[in-house]
């Protein structure tokens, strides 16, 4: 089989198409706001809102509404309750996080169990690319759309945020409203990529783009590009490789997203020296201020 033929058969099912399709909208959206959770460290963030959207699903099923709305709205909670808390309590963020989502997930685990439902519960637990409808695949593109577009008319704002939310106070903005809008826009972002990765995964797809670039740039630019560029390639060939080795795709692309980790830390290892954070934070400031 040649490469070409090797590439193009899995095309040749529609299916296949849309899932492709699908998993490049979310890789690129996933990839830059994986940016800015890694500069803010909200790894841990991200992990506690797509454990959270659990038990929204189960009770949008039992209402009838879109399983989205359900997610969404779950994923919402969990963040604004976690900024809540944070907010007005002496618990630590992480604290916080790990009780609530974890709270949330035995909630949904309770909810889902107890409910009679023809959905397969490994369905939302690790992802259904493969099931995407073409109404679906709508929904993620304009939620998608929607994220990309706040994020990139207020991309200085949420990295100045991001990097210090002191001295975005002083320049004049909102932290407290940053951080609400990063948090609405990680919830809709999980929402999407729940369908590629499920809730176990998304995570990985949340944080490893940008961690990865990360180690190999100082610059916040060359970051988010080369985040990019990793998050797409292993959404396309994790695709195709699920195809010919019969695999599921959501693991098989975090499992690429990881192997292009495990490359970049090798190479920073072998660079000489390590970066400066003096330098990397004026360069981070500068480029948020202009």
């Amino acid at each position: 089989m040649s490469l070409i033929q090797w590439f193009m058969e899995p095309l040749s099912f529609p299916f296949m198409r849309t899932a492709l399709l699908t998993a490049l909208i979310v890789a690129l959206i996933c990839a830059v706001l994986s940016c800015y959770l890694v500069l803010k460290g909200w790894s841990l963030m991200g992990d506690a809102v797509s454990h959270a959207v659990l038990p929204g699903i189960v009770l949008a099923f039992l209402l009838g509404l879109p399983l989205m709305l359900g997610a969404f709205i779950s994923g919402l909670c969990c963040a604004l309750g976690v900024g809540y808390l944070k907010e007005n309590s002496r618990l630590k963020e992480d604290t916080v996080m790990g009780v609530v989502f974890a709270g949330m997930f035995a909630l949904g685990l309770v909810l889902f169990v107890e409910v009679e439902t023809d959905q397969h519960l490994m369905h939302i637990l690790f992802g259904n690319l493969l099931g995407v409808s073409r109404e679906e695949l709508w929904q993620t593109a304009l939620i998608s759309a929607l994220v990309f577009t706040v994020i990139i008319l207020k991309r200085r704002d949420f990295l100045l945020f991001c990097f210090d939310a002191g001295h975005a106070r002083v320049a004049g903005l909102s932290p407290k409203l940053l951080y609400y809008g990063l948090l609405v826009m990680l919830a809709l972002t999980i929402i999407t990529a729940m369908q590629v990765v499920g809730v176990i995964l998304v995570v990985a797809m949340l944080i490893s783009p940008g961690i990865t670039a990360y180690l190999l740039t100082n610059r916040f630019e060359s970051m988010m590009l080369i985040a990019v560029l990793t998050s797409l390639t292993s959404a396309l060939a994790g695709t195709l490789l699920s195809y010919h080795l019969n695999a599921d795709i959501g693991p098989s692309i975090v499992l690429l997203q990881a192997g292009f980790f495990i490359l970049a830390l090798f190479y920073n290892k072998r660079r000489k020296p390590p970066r400066a954070p003096a330098l990397e934070k004026e360069r981070i400031s500068g480029a948020a201020e202009r």
